[in-house]
């Protein structure tokens, strides 16, 4: 079967960069003064801006937070700041009390790019941000929200650690509570057969496990990288 049949037996449109750009044209932005400027940025750093996410999924990550009314949420891997703010923004959207995004990642280098940002976009009240390696800060984060439950989690940090990221927030967070994890098809590297590594074999592990953890709901969406949402059952 031809590739152009298979996307038709799946009815699936071939994502050229042309219909990614009317996408974008036909999807409602916020802030984009502020994005544009920290994506050109980021842009400017190099090759280790790909660790920054596209415009479509930042809009995807500020409905997701909306829709489910999130007052707390948890990102793992902030990187200069562009994730952090959608997230902040859906949070602030939501309409709830008091809303709070934990942000943890160990560079105090592209943070201090986020921290500039947040502030231009007037999300600084809304963020706490903790340098570190995640797996020691985040039992402090889930520690001092008390009975306060997690409504919401991005995971965009190094894959190898992202099942141990999950498990330690999964117990904080409340039933209908959201987890997205970033990068799970690794450029197609998931797929059987690909040339993995470590990063690549974990999440090809990670995405086959919680399909058929009964803990979760899982969606596996095609857009970017890929992402693995997870719905706390």
């Amino acid at each position: 079967m031809s590739e152009r049949a298979r996307l038709e037996e799946l009815k699936q449109v071939d994502v050229t960069g042309a219909v990614l750009d009317y996408c974008l044209g036909a999807t409602a932005t916020w802030d984009t003064d502020v994005l544009r400027a920290l994506r050109e940025e980021t842009a400017a750093l190099g090759d280790v801006a790909v660790m920054q996410i596209p415009p479509l999924q930042d809009s995807l990550l500020t409905m997701l937070v909306a829709s489910i009314r999130a007052r707390v949420a948890v990102e793992v891997g902030t990187f200069t700041g562009a994730s952090a703010i959608s997230i902040a923004r859906g949070l602030v959207l939501s309409g709830v009390e008091d809303p709070r995004l934990f942000c943890h990642d160990v560079s105090n280098e592209w943070t201090a790019i986020a921290r500039r940002y947040w502030e231009r976009a007037g999300l600084s009240g809304v963020i706490e941000l903790s340098i570190g390696p995640a797996l020691e800060t985040l039992p402090r984060t889930v520690e001092s929200l008390g009975s306060l439950r997690i409504d919401f989690v991005f995971i965009d940090a190094d894959k190898v650690n992202s099942r141990a990221y999950i498990e330690a927030l999964y117990g904080a967070m409340r039933p209908g509570g959201i987890i997205v994890v970033d990068n799970a098809l690794r450029d197609g590297r998931v797929l059987p057969g690909g040339a993995q590594t470590d990063s690549d074999r974990a999440s090809a592990a990670l995405n086959r496990d919680l399909a058929q953890d009964e803990r979760f709901e899982t969606l596996l969406l095609p857009l970017a990288d890929g992402l693995l949402i997870c719905r706390v059952c």
